[in-house]
């Protein structure tokens, strides 16, 4: 594919019969003009000027190239011309809900740079880890975790979660490593307390061949994932968390990662929201950031 720099200094040498005045316009120097243009030919099989001392006029080949290229420049230019509207017509209000824990620590940074690419859109982000009717709250999109159930909404897979067990290492030390999610009958477990059933939430695993839950013997119950990578880390006893909730303990050495070989399989997030006819600038410009992770 034709790179745009070798076209512009194409264009530009064509326009001013000089690879010097074309280094001006362009800041670049003439032998690197000159440069593009041998580089341009070359990948063209063409000549594309006759060249003397004193100027450069175009060849047949040339002149036909020439009208071709301008063309191009002038669409990228409208294209970028667009692109900058479109970024400042980007306002009004983003209302979104997002899980909490994900949301605070992968949703948050995104839409603060966000709102700070697009001064005049207003973000109102709800934290929360109920499953809500974004039609009837009338909420523009949404983060969920795992398939999507409503056959009326459109769901876009950005990211995955991934689960971790993890415990620490001075807990490791004085209660040994445990080899197979069996071996967790003989350790302190910490599980998380669903806050509707009020019931252990299973813990998920994967033996090679297929998919298992089971509700570990759990010492402390806690309702907050944050609340319980603390625990663990002070040596309470061994978790299973979302990948992102101790990918910085883990790097530090205050939590270690077991059971890899069982790790579940990842589950995907998705933006969900209500219509992909009538999608909001505000709503596409979200997206574009989403697909950056």
């Amino acid at each position: 594919m034709l790179s745009l720099n070798l076209i512009a200094a194409f264009v530009s040498a064509a326009r001013h019969e000089s690879f010097a005045n074309a280094a001006r316009e362009l800041g670049i120097t003439p032998s690197a003009v000159a440069k593009n243009i041998s580089s341009l030919e070359a990948e063209l099989g063409v000549r594309l000027f006759h060249r003397t001392t004193r100027r450069v006029n175009l060849s047949p080949d040339g002149d036909e190239f020439y009208s071709r290229c301008r063309q191009i420049l002038e669409d990228v230019e409208a294209l970028e011309a667009s692109a900058v509207k479109n970024r400042s017509n980007v306002r009004g209000t983003l209302s979104i809900d997002v899980p909490i824990t994900y949301g605070r620590q992968v949703v948050l940074p995104l839409l603060l740079r966000l709102q700070s690419h697009h001064p005049n859109l207003k973000v109102d982000a709800r934290f929360s880890d109920r499953i809500s009717d974004i039609v009837k709250d009338g909420v523009d999109a949404a983060v969920r975790v795992g398939p999507l159930e409503d056959s009326t909404l459109i769901g876009r897979t950005f990211d995955e979660q991934v689960i971790w067990t993890c415990a620490s290492d001075s807990y490791l030390k004085e209660r040994g490593r445990p080899e197979t999610p069996g071996d967790l009958a003989q350790h302190n477990c910490l599980t998380f307390r669903l806050p509707r059933s009020g019931r252990d939430r299973p813990w998920q695993f994967n033996d090679g061949r297929s998919a298992f839950s089971l509700t570990p013997r759990s010492n402390i119950r806690l309702g907050d994932g944050e609340a319980l990578v603390c625990a663990s880390e002070a040596g309470m006893g061994i978790i299973q968390v979302p990948s992102y909730m101790v990918e910085t303990a883990v790097a530090r050495g205050t939590l270690v990662e077991i059971l890899q070989e069982h790790r579940p399989a990842p589950t995907q997030i998705m933006l969900v929201y209500p219509s992909r006819r009538h999608v909001p600038p505000r709503l596409r410009a979200l997206m574009e950031l989403l697909d950056e992770i």
